[in-house]
This record gives structure tokens, C-alpha cells and sequence, in this order.
């Protein structure tokens, strides 16, 4: 295995042992100081930190489970794995309370990723909620906006398409491994999306969709978004457990609203109630997460981005820093950081602070 491989490798195992879920891993390689050194411990210094359950799971484990074989079969079938220690891990998602130890992924991952919002709802949409869905996904993706959702029938998958068939790019969040397409008739969207976006999942290539596995999958979808948008959600329905972990991790909740007549509406009529946005349109959610107008963002596009300009953007955060910072970050001049900069804020994307200091916008 390469190196990076190997670093890797060891959270793989970790992540794919029972009773070690992800604020568990955290700590024991906090603790230990390396992935490798937990997988390699003795179990004396095991048995100090995990109760007996835990510790006889891990030994199975690493007895059981051959890591270069198991890193050779993921590369197969064309998944890259990230890890919560490597750069390219989504920087929203590394901030909520539980993030994924290990990411697998098809597809790339983009710094505009970092601009995205998640669009969720029943899979038994009505014509309305599906029309309503692709509105709001083409108007966001045309603005930008990377359109987070889960690849489910309905109100995902109207999303999804409509923000492929604006040009933009999408984010489908599944409940089993990268490489099984559920629901199967998604295989086409699913090959765009990896296309135009990523398909992302916490559990490894080959597991198979359980219905436990999705209110998890519901906190990924929250902790990559800047905000979630509802779009018909009865009362019992997983587009509410997402809200939810949208709320646990500040993130903004807007709803479309629905008739009080429909089942469908019930979930997301709560929602307003309690507090949430009501929005129209994707001129709402832009408003309302200070994005910009529509026609600004849109500039975003006629422009493609060269790659010191990625790097640049890819060094910002939403808080103001010193342009010597950027520069270290992105490891270029700070003269050329300057211009790469003058040019992304021309673009719409980034946001001069004064006194040297920039943002995303």
C-alpha cells in the first residue's frame, strides 16, 4: 500500500469494528495519538480505555480483517476513502458533533461544496412536491450552490436531476456502501451524479441499505448543508429527523410550505410552528444564508476557476483572515494570493474584510 494508503487502512479497520462507533474512535486515537497505534495496541493498553464488549470486537477485528486486501478491494470497485485527519474531508461536515471517522467516496469532492444546501422530503411526493423540488434544486444549483440530498425516490431525486440538468453540482448521501445503488432504478442518476458531483457514504463498499443505517445517514446530509430544505415531510418521516440534526448543528431549516389538507404537509406545517423559515424559493434560502442575489452567484459559473484560484478559495473560511494566512494555507506568493483574490471577489466569492483580511463571501 502506499503510505497515505496505509494511514488510511487503519482507520478503515477502526471504523468498520462493532461497538467502536464514531465519538468512540475519536477518543481512542486522541488518546493513543495515531489510528495505527489503537489497531496496533496491546490489549492491556486496550483494556484500560474499552469495556470487555468493545475490546472483544476490536481483537476480532484485527484478527479477522486483512487491511491491505480490504484496502485493495475499495480502490476495485473504484471508491476513495477520506479520513477525519485528511485534508480533503468536507470542512462543514468535520464540525458537527459525531462526524464519520471514514468517508467512502466515487466522484470528486470540490472546495464550491463548501456553498451547499440539502434538499429533502418524502419519497412519496405528490406531482406538487416534486415540482417544487426540482424548482428550488435547478434554481440553487444555477446559482452555485452545491445540492445535497439522498438519492431516495421522490422529493431526492427530483432535486438531484433538476440540479444536473441546471449544469450544477450535486451531493447524494446514501445509507449503504458507494458502490450498491439503492433505490437500483437510480443507476443512471446515480453514474451522473458521480459525474457532476460525488456519492458519498459511511459505511464501506459492498453494505447493503438497512433501515437503521438512514437516520445516520440523515446527520451527514445536515452537517454538509448550510441549511436543509423541507419539501413535503408527513409527520413520521426521516425529512424530519434531518431537521433536526440541522437544528442540533446550527444550521438554518426552511420549509416549503404545503396544504393543511395533505398528510404530506403535516411534518413541515410542525416544523413552522416550532420556528422554522418559510421559504418560496431559492431566492429565500439565498437571501437568508446572505448567498447573494441569484443573478450575482450565477457569475460563479461563467467563470471557471483555475487552479490557484481553488487553492485560494479552498484556504478561506467564513471568518476573516490575514492575507499571510491564506497564503500559507494555500502555499503560494502572497502576491499571487492577492490577485487570485481581487479576481474571486470580483466573482462574487469572496468578501473583503479591510486591513488585508478576506472571506468567502
Amino acid at each position: 500500500m502506499e503510505p497515505h494508503d496505509e494511514e488510511a487502512a487503519y482507520w478503515v479497520g477502526l471504523g468498520q469494528t462493532r461497538l467502536i462507533g464514531p465519538v468512540r474512535l475519536r477518543r481512542l486515537v486522541e488518546r493513543f495519538g495515531s489510528a495505527e497505534a489503537v489497531w496496533r495496541a496491546p490489549e492491556s493498553a486496550l483494556r484500560a480505555v474499552l469495556d470487555g464488549a468493545a475490546l472483544a470486537s476490536l481483537l476480532r477485528t484485527r484478527a479477522a480483517l486483512d487491511l491491505e486486501r480490504e484496502m485493495a478491494r475499495i480502490h476495485q470497485v473504484g471508491v476513495a476513502v477520506l479520513t477525519l485527519v485528511d485534508p480533503r474531508y468536507p470542512r462543514l461536515l468535520r464540525e458537527i458533533p459525531a462526524p464519520p471517522p471514514v468517508l467512502y467516496l466515487r466522484g470528486e469532492l470540490a472546495p464550491e461544496d463548501e456553498t451547499a444546501v440539502g434538499i429533502v422530503g418524502t419519497r412519496r411526493a405528490t406531482s406538487y412536491g416534486r415540482e417544487v423540488a426540482a424548482r428550488l434544486g435547478g434554481e440553487l444549483a444555477a446559482a452555485g450552490v452545491t445540492v445535497i440530498s439522498g438519492m431516495a425516490r421522490g422529493i431526492d431525486a427530483a432535486a438531484h436531476h433538476a440540479a444536473l440538468e441546471a449544469g450544477g453540482r450535486t451531493i447524494a448521501v446514501l445509507g449503504c456502501g458507494p458502490d450498491v445503488i439503492y433505490p437500483p432504478e437510480h443507476r443512471a442518476l446515480a453514474a451522473r451524479i458521480i459525474d457532476r458531483g460525488a456519492l458519498l457514504s459511511e459505511y464501506p463498499p459492498g453494505r447493503k441499505p438497512d433501515a437503521t443505517n438512514f437516520p445516520a445517514r440523515n446527520r451527514i446530509i445536515s452537517g454538509l448543508s448550510l441549511g436543509i430544505a423541507i419539501v413535503e415531510a408527513p409527520e413520521r418521516s426521516g425529512a424530519l429527523i434531518t431537521a433536526d440534526f440541522a437544528a442540533d448543528h446550527g444550521r438554518e431549516v426552511f420549509v416549503v410550505p404545503g396544504s393543511v389538507l395533505s398528510a404530506n404537509s403535516e411534518g413541515g406545517l410542525r416544523l413552522l410552528r416550532d420556528g422554522a423559515r418559510l421559504i418560496r424559493s431559492a431566492a429565500d434560502v439565498l437571501e437568508d444564508l446572505q448567498l447573494g442575489t441569484m443573478g450575482a452567484i450565477a457569475v460563479q459559473q461563467t467563470l471557471p476557476l483555475g487552479e490557484e484560484e481553488r487553492r485560494v478559495l479552498a484556504a478561506l473560511s467564513r471568518e476573516p483572515q490575514h492575507i499571510d494566512e491564506i497564503a500559507g494555507v494555500a502555499d503560494l506568493p502572497i502576491a499571487e494570493v492577492s490577485a487570485r483574490l481581487t479576481m474571486l471577489e470580483l466573482q462574487g466569492l469572496v468578501r473583503n474584510a479591510g486591513a488585508l483580511h478576506y472571506a468567502r463571501a
